[in-house]
C-alpha cells in the first residue's frame, strides 16, 4: 500500500496536468463566492462568451447535427472535452469537416455533435481513472497491460462512427452522482449531451439536480462493453449507460443513432432491438393513465419534491388524463436485495483500488464499504443465488401489481407509466446523500425511467409542514437537511417510469408529459 504523500502528491499532479490543458486565455481565474453568486449558469457564464459562442453553447444537440451536417456551422467549431482533450478533439472535427466537404454528406447521424462522457469509458490517448488516485498511469489499476490509453469502449468507437466529437444553478448544492461531472458539464452548456451510467441512480439524479432530460434504459439496451467498472462481475443489478440533456429531442437523437449502429454485433449482452418507431406512438383513441407514487414508505420528500409531483398530476388531468395511487409491493423489500447486490463481495474490489494508492474513502463509499465489513468474508455462491431468487420473486409480484391495474384505469390497458420522486430532495446538501431509494428501487426492477425537469425551488411556497412526523431515523434525517434558504433557487424534477425495454415509449410520454407542464 502507498503512503498518505503518495496519493497527495500523484492526485496534485493530475489535477494540476488536467488545469494546465485548459488554455490560459478559456480560464476563468477566480468566481465569485457562492454568497456573492449562487447560480453560474446563464446570464453568467454568457458574459465571457461571444454572441456566437454563446449561440452554439446553448443550442440543442438536434440544431447543432443540423447545422453541422449541412455545411452551416464547421465541427471544428463545436470541439468538447472529455478529461480535456481539445487538441484531438480539434483534430477529429476538422477531418470530419474534410470529410463534408470531400463527399457532400455527413459521415454519421451526429455528425459534428459534441458528445462528453463519464469518466468510465475508455478513449484512446487518454487516461480513465473512474476517481480512483490508484488508476492513474495504469489500466483499471494494472500496469504493463499494453491497454493503457489504447483500448477504446464499444460505445465510443460507435460515437466516433457516429460523427461524434468529443450544481451550477445552486452552489450550495451537490450536482449528484456519480456522473455528477456530466450533470454540471451539461446544466453548464459546456455540453450539448452526455453519456452517463446508472446502477442506483447516476444517471438520474445528476440529471434531476442540474435541470436535465436523463433516462436510465434496461439492461441490454445500450452497449456498456469495455467499460470501466468497480464490482465487475456483479450480474444481479447491472449498471446502464444513459444519455443526459437539456431536451428530450436530444435524447431521441443519441439513443436512436447509437441503435442505427447495430451494437448487439459487438456487445453479446445487447438485446437485438432496433429503434422502434411505432412505439413512439401514443394511443390517440383513450386518454392516457398515470399513476402516482407520493411517498414508497420509508422516507418523506421535501416540500418543493411534492409540490412537483402534484404540478405533474394536475397537468395532466388538465388534459384529459387519468392519475391513479401507486400502491405497489415493497420498496424496502427492492432496496435490501439492491444493496445484498451490491455488497457480494463485501467491498474487496473497491478497498482494492483505493489500497493501490493509500487514498482514504471518503465517508459516503466508507460507511458502506469500510467499518466491519472490511473483516468479513466475500459471500458465497448460495447466497448470491438466493438473492437472485428472492429478487426475481419480487420482481414477478411488481410485474403482476402493474398488470393489475388495467381494472381500474378505464381504458383497458395498465398504467402507461409512474410518476416518482427521483430523490428525496431536489439536490443533496454536502454530504447529505442519505437515501437512495426512489432511483435504486428502478435498478432492482430494471425499469425504463426518465427525469423531468418541473420547477425550482421557491422558499415563499416550498415551506415546511409543521406537522411532519418522522416514520423512522432516516426519515428525520433527510427532512433535517431541508433549508428554504439554501435550497432557495435549486432545479425540481421528477421521473417517468416505465416497464422493462419501453425506452422510446417512455422517451414519448415524458416529451409530452413536457409539453403538458408548459400548457
Amino acid at each position: 500500500m502507498a503512503d498518505t504523500d503518495d496519493w497527495q502528491r500523484l492526485a496534485k499532479a493530475k489535477l494540476e496536468a488536467i488545469n494546465e490543458s485548459i488554455p490560459r486565455e478559456w480560464r476563468v481565474e477566480s468566481l465569485p463566492s457562492r454568497e456573492q453568486q449562487r447560480d453560474v449558469t446563464g446570464g453568467f457564464l454568457h458574459q465571457y462568451l461571444s454572441d456566437e459562442e454563446t449561440e452554439i453553447t446553448e443550442a440543442d444537440a438536434t440544431e447543432i447535427v443540423e447545422k453541422t451536417s449541412t455545411g452551416q456551422w464547421t465541427a471544428e467549431t463545436t470541439n468538447c472535452l472529455h478529461e480535456t482533450f481539445f487538441d484531438a478533439a480539434t483534430r477529429d472535427a476538422k477531418a470530419l469537416d474534410e470529410h463534408l466537404a470531400k463527399h457532400k454528406k455527413p459521415r454519421g447521424l451526429l455528425h459534428g455533435l459534441p458528445v462528453s462522457l463519464k469518466d468510465q469509458f475508455h478513449v484512446k490517448g487518454v487516461e480513465t481513472t473512474m476517481g480512483y488516485v490508484g488508476w492513474i498511469g495504469t489500466f483499471e489499476g494494472k500496469k504493463g497491460t499494453g491497454k493503457e490509453k489504447v483500448f477504446e469502449s464499444e460505445m465510443v468507437k460507435e460515437l466516433r462512427d457516429l460523427g461524434a466529437t468529443w450544481n451550477p444553478k445552486n452552489r450550495n448544492l451537490s450536482s449528484g452522482g456519480s456522473s455528477g461531472g456530466e450533470g454540471a458539464l451539461i446544466g453548464l452548456r459546456g455540453s450539448p449531451v452526455g453519456l452517463g451510467s446508472d446502477i442506483g441512480g447516476s444517471v438520474r439524479i445528476p440529471a434531476a439536480f442540474n435541470g436535465l432530460y436523463g433516462l436510465r434504459p434496461s439492461v441490454g439496451r445500450l452497449p456498456y462493453e469495455g467499460m470501466a467498472n468497480s464490482m465487475d462481475g456483479q450480474n444481479s443489478v447491472l449498471s446502464v449507460v444513459g444519455p443526459l440533456a437539456p431536451s428530450i429531442s436530444a435524447l431521441q437523437l443519441l439513443v436512436r443513432s447509437l441503435l442505427s449502429q447495430e451494437p448487439w454485433l459487438h456487445d453479446p449482452l445487447v438485446h437485438p432491438m432496433p429503434w422502434r418507431e411505432s412505439d413512439t406512438k401514443l394511443p390517440a383513441e383513450t386518454p392516457l393513465t398515470f399513476a402516482v407514487l407520493r411517498h414508497d414508505g420509508i422516507v418523506s420528500v421535501h416540500p418543493p419534491i411534492r409540490r412537483a409531483i402534484e404540478t405533474v398530476v394536475e397537468a395532466l388531468q388538465k388534459q384529459g388524463h387519468t392519475v391513479i395511487e401507486w400502491d405497489p409491493p415493497s420498496h424496502k423489500r427492492g432496496l435490501e436485495l439492491i444493496m445484498n447486490a451490491w455488497t457480494y463481495d463485501n467491498g474487496v474490489d473497491i478497498r482494492a483500488a483505493f489500497a493501490l494508492s493509500g487514498e482514504p474513502m471518503v465517508p459516503q463509499i466508507a460507511a458502506t464499504y469500510g467499518g466491519k465489513m472490511a473483516d468479513a468474508p466475500p459471500k458465497d455462491a448460495m447466497h448470491i443465488a438466493a438473492n437472485n431468487v428472492a429478487k426475481r420473486e419480487w420482481q414477478k409480484e411488481y410485474m403482476e401489481y402493474w398488470n393489475a391495474t388495467k381494472e381500474v384505469t378505464g381504458t383497458g390497458r395498465p398504467v402507461d407509466a409512474v410518476i416518482a420522486p427521483v430523490a428525496p430532495f431536489a439536490a443533496a446538501r454536502p454530504n447529505g446523500y442519505i437515501y437512495y431509494g426512489y432511483s435504486s428501487v428502478v435498478n432492482a426492477l430494471d425499469y425504463t425511467a426518465c427525469v423531468i425537469p418541473v420547477t425550482t425551488v421557491d422558499k415563499n411556497i416550498d415551506t415546511v409542514d409543521p406537522s411532519f412526523n418522522p416514520l423512522n431515523e432516516t426519515d428525520k434525517k433527510v427532512a433535517e437537511t431541508y433549508d428554504l434558504e439554501i435550497y432557495d433557487g435549486a432545479h425540481v424534477s421528477v421521473q417517468l417510469i416505465g416497464r422493462r425495454l419501453e425506452e422510446e415509449k417512455v422517451l414519448a410520454l415524458t416529451e409530452y408529459v413536457a409539453g403538458a407542464l408548459k400548457g
